[in-house]
């Protein structure tokens, strides 16, 4: 389906986050979470191979263009109440999806309120990429931002030199990265320094978890998806063949198949 219409809306400490709707901008649909380095733009081709609900709406949180910042106050549980505000506004909505740390928010929203259905791709808790808040804070008090996409891409994702220069070789893509990056060091704080919960997606009726074939049972994405999976009793577990941590920009039409075959029949 393709995009409809952009709605911005008020969240808590002064900011604010926008979202992408594609479809049918009234009816209940699918709500997507992306998560660190990652905004709604980087899952248009995505969203356009979802056709199982009559709209998508993907939200573009805060601390990324054209959201708001992150404001003084942030943390994970401030994304969950974004999370709500969405939710508030996508009356009805009959799903929602997140990638990684996007995933671990919408398990989380799952414990607060009542949900059809909760989907999360390789979604990380803690302790994950806790080894680089030191470094992540030191590049984003210089206001490194090659630094920071570095330390990401090498550092947590284990990418190896050639790829990480392959990636810096594209201007326009580099760019990109770099103020993707701005959030990373508060974001992955966040994360690492919210309490653990024992049980997640306690609400949801119903839980599918998500692993790319590359990253099933080995580290980082791939432990830290185990670790969450400990914490949701009622999940189904499904594996995308092929594909590891970047599937929606790798595989995007694979990605939109899968999440389209697990809709709950309306």
């Amino acid at each position: 389906m393709e995009q409809t219409i952009q709605k911005r809306l008020t969240v808590g400490g002064g900011s604010w986050v926008t979202v992408d709707v594609y479809g049918e901008p009234d009816a209940p649909g699918l709500v997507v979470v992306p998560g660190a380095m990652s905004d709604a733009r980087g899952w248009r081709h995505v969203a356009t191979a979802l056709d199982a609900w009559p709209s998508v709406t993907v939200v573009n949180r805060r601390g990324r263009t054209p959201s708001g910042p992150l404001t003084s106050t942030y943390s994970l549980q401030v994304e969950v109440e974004d999370l709500g505000v969405v939710l508030d506004e996508c009356k009805g909505a009959r799903a929602l999806f997140g990638w990684s740390y996007g995933g671990l928010i919408a398990l989380l929203a799952a414990n607060e309120r009542p949900l059809r259905q909760v989907m999360a791709y390789e979604p990380v808790m803690r302790p994950f990429g806790r080894h680089v808040l030191t470094d992540l804070r030191a590049a984003e008090e210089t206001a490194d931002w090659d630094a920071t996409v570095e330390i990401v891409n090498r550092r947590i994702a284990g990418l190896d030199t050639s790829h990480v220069e392959a990636l810096r070789a594209d201007r326009q893509g580099w760019a990109a990265l770099r103020d993707l990056s701005r959030p990373a060091h508060a974001e992955l704080a966040a994360l690492n320094s919210a309490p653990s919960e024992e049980e997640l997606a306690r609400r949801a009726a119903r839980v599918d978890l998500i692993v790319g074939q590359r990253n099933h049972g080995t580290g980082p994405y791939g432990t830290s998806f185990d670790d969450v999976r400990q914490r949701v009793t009622r999940a189904d577990v499904h594996v995308l063949p092929g594909q590891g941590h970047m599937a929606h920009i790798e595989a995007p039409a694979e990605l939109g198949h899968l999440i389209n075959g697990l809709a709950v029949v309306r």
